[in-house]
């Protein structure tokens, strides 16, 4: 019996999960829990928006080729063989090349029940988007979201919603980008879903490693990790998605800076209480979820301390940082270079943490910390913290938002360009980006 317990420990540590999650998705309906975030009723009749129906063809001129980076992609001869049991029962009718892998495949674990494990979780595959004043009637300015800009055009995408979806399959003029979260890292990031001149649709695969989301494409049902943007098993093992800015930050942030911006809508096709947690007390605990997350956490922080992970340089190859929550809010304002690269990394506000109380909109205040490129007409910023939440630049003392928007001086109307980076928990980057710098 001993030896069986890895194969059905997984399953049964997730069921709990998925128990929390549905007890979430019967509970009040949309409205009611609109109602009890306490949100305001403003009068907004614009229409939602579909990019899907409304764009032309997507552009096939950008993404990635295939086999961009240097992981080495390893011939398994084993090929599913060499998986966990469970996952090979979750996985047997996939067609997914298991003979080209870039990580050890007895490292994936199951993190959904069923035949299939394929979108148990369901990634939005037809989002429809609303204006700041309609988001306003049913989510909190502090609660959390994924900023995503592409071109000078920013949405927000509502953790109330990622945290059931973890995926949203979406496109910015004729730019395709796949939009994801997840919550047992904390990591959100953007993609652009073009790769060999194909736009590839992303989907949960059920499959988790080191905790992260796996993630699965339908064109080649190649495995790609979340964290990374980059492919693990299958035909597109060894290849490196085009990451497309974002950054976590509260509601109230976004529609502060972007006011002609949009945010994900409810109207999704699913029956989900959007805005309660099923994560509920996750961040909280002591650590990750074992029968997810093989070996000791690094010792060297909390294992859920929150760290701004900044990575820069030629995305096949980054160099990479990570600054701890705890830092960021006592100096409010980091000028620092990640390899050649300046970053400023600001902090301000009373963004809740949607992965602790039972609703996402009562969660304790955790912050916003973002990592943007400090260079501006060629001239490299150096900023200060002010009492208000804004920042100063000593260089032509322009006043600026936390998102980096030029508020009032000679720099008004300017933004910066966020760094890639991530808010991800200290264990997640420290198991996947070990060769990376802890800066205390």
């Amino acid at each position: 019996m001993a030896d069986l317990t890895p194969r059905w420990l997984p399953v049964v540590v997730v069921f709990a999960l998925t128990a929390s999650a549905c007890s979430a998705l019967l509970g009040p309906d949309i409205e009611t829990a609109a109602e009890e975030a306490g949100t305001t009723d403003v009068e907004d009749n614009t229409p939602l928006f579909n990019p899907l129906d409304t764009a032309a063809p997507f552009s096939l001129d950008g993404g990635v080729e295939s086999g961009n980076t240097s992981d080495i992609v390893v011939t398994n001869s084993d090929g599913i063989g060499a998986t966990d049991g469970s996952v090979q029962r979750a996985a047997a009718i996939w067609p997914t090349d298991w003979s080209r892998v870039t990580v050890d495949p007895m490292s994936i674990a199951v993190g959904l029940g069923g035949s299939d494990t394929r979108d148990g979780i369901p990634p939005i595959d037809r989002p429809l988007f609303e204006t700041v004043t309609q988001t306003s009637k049913w989510i909190s300015a502090d609660e959390p979201g994924a900023l995503v800009r592409v071109d000078g055009e920013a949405r927000f995408y509502p953790l109330a919603i990622l945290t059931r979806h973890e995926i949203v399959n979406d496109r910015f003029g004729d730019v395709p980008v796949a939009v994801t979260y997840c919550p047992l890292c904390n990591t959100a990031l953007a993609f652009d879903r073009r790769v060999d001149g194909q736009v590839l649709r992303f989907g949960v695969s059920g499959l988790l490693r080191q905790s992260d989301l796996v993630m699965w494409d339908d064109q080649t049902n190649s495995l790609w990790q979340q964290i990374t943007g980059r492919g693990i098993v299958g035909e597109f093992a060894g290849t490196q998605l085009e990451l497309v800015s974002t950054a976590i930050v509260s509601f109230g942030q976004f529609a502060e800076d972007f006011p002609d911006g949009l945010s994900l809508s409810r109207e999704t096709g699913f029956s989900i209480a959007y805005g309660a947690n099923p994560y509920e007390g996750y961040s909280s605990s002591n650590g990750p979820i074992g029968a997810f997350f093989a070996g000791e956490a690094d010792p060297r922080l909390p294992a859920l301390e929150r760290v701004v992970g900044v990575s820069t340089g030629d995305p096949t190859e980054p160099t990479d940082a990570a600054y701890a929550f705890a830092r960021i809010q006592t100096e409010r304002a980091i000028n620092d270079e990640v390899g050649d690269q300046p970053v400023v990394i600001l902090w301000s506000g009373e963004t809740t943490d949607a992965l602790d109380t039972s609703r996402i909109a009562t969660g304790d205040p955790v912050g916003t910390a973002v990592a943007l490129n400090p260079v501006v007409n060629d001239e490299r910023l150096t900023f200060t913290a002010n009492a208000d939440g804004t920042f100063t630049d000593d260089e032509t003392g322009s006043i600026w938002s936390v998102l980096g928007r030029g508020l009032d001086g000679p720099l008004a109307g300017e933004q910066l360009d966020t760094v890639t980076h991530r808010n991800e928990f200290w264990f997640a980057w420290a198991a996947f980006f070990p060769d990376g710098e802890l800066r205390q």
